[in-house]
């Protein structure tokens, strides 16, 4: 997490403080620029796919049919206590006052004297830490990893995001559990190339209906 953080902030000085006033489109491209550099250059460090051993002694349980393991359940405790945390620092903390004031209107935070450039650095890193563990976690559960492995995972984060409410941490997590319920139904009851499609459709449906997600809110503004 460490590691994944200093990269964060190191990508986020270099790739995106430089587009601080271009439009919004810039970032987006950078965005996928740096997601494919940073694939094609681990890619070109190693071959890959890539095994990893156990880290972790494994145990089953089986609890009225249900089989579950071990390491499933500290998947589940890590991933819950990661996200109290977050909503913790977001919702508690001066650097989680500024990180919601700056992404309510960047112009005129500057001038109470919030350090915009530290606090969007402090979110990088915060941001790409979380990724790294949600890396390690990932490795452990599906031990074969590449530099792609992350595409369909980010896509689906993005999805439980939109479900949720864009900018809402607990929004964001029922989405998750919501788009993970969506895809077990669909696996029981259809074969499993469906989920995908399904998923995709869940969040187009949703975007016309409700743009703005179950526990987001419309943004107004005074004028």
């Amino acid at each position: 997490m460490v590691g994944t953080a200093l990269l964060g902030v190191t990508i986020e000085r270099l790739a995106y403080k430089p587009l601080r006033q271009a439009p919004r489109v810039s970032a987006i491209i950078t965005a996928l620029g740096v997601g494919l550099f940073l694939e094609n250059f681990t890619l070109a460090l190693a071959p890959y796919p890539k095994h990893i051993p156990a880290l972790l002694d494994t145990t089953t349980w089986t609890v009225g049919g249900v089989s579950f393991s071990s390491l499933q359940v500290l998947i589940i405790l890590l991933s819950l206590g990661l996200m109290v945390l977050l909503d913790y620092i977001v919702h508690r903390t001066p650097v989680g006052m500024a990180m919601r004031a700056i992404s309510w209107d960047k112009t005129f935070v500057p001038l109470m004297g919030v350090p915009v450039d530290r606090v969007i650095s402090i979110t990088f890193a915060i941001g790409a830490g979380l990724a790294g563990a949600a890396g390690v976690m990932y490795g452990l559960a599906y031990p074969i990893i590449d530099p792609y492995m992350g595409i369909m995972v980010g896509w689906k984060a993005f999805i439980s995001a939109v479900v949720g409410g864009i900018g809402n941490i607990r929004g964001a997590m029922i989405g998750a559990f919501i788009l993970g319920w969506v895809e077990i139904m669909v696996a029981a009851f259809f074969p499993s190339t469906y989920r995908d499609f399904v998923v995709f459709s869940l969040l187009l449906l949703l975007i016309v209906v409700r743009p703005y997600g179950i526990l987001g809110k419309p943004r107004t503004q005074k004028v």
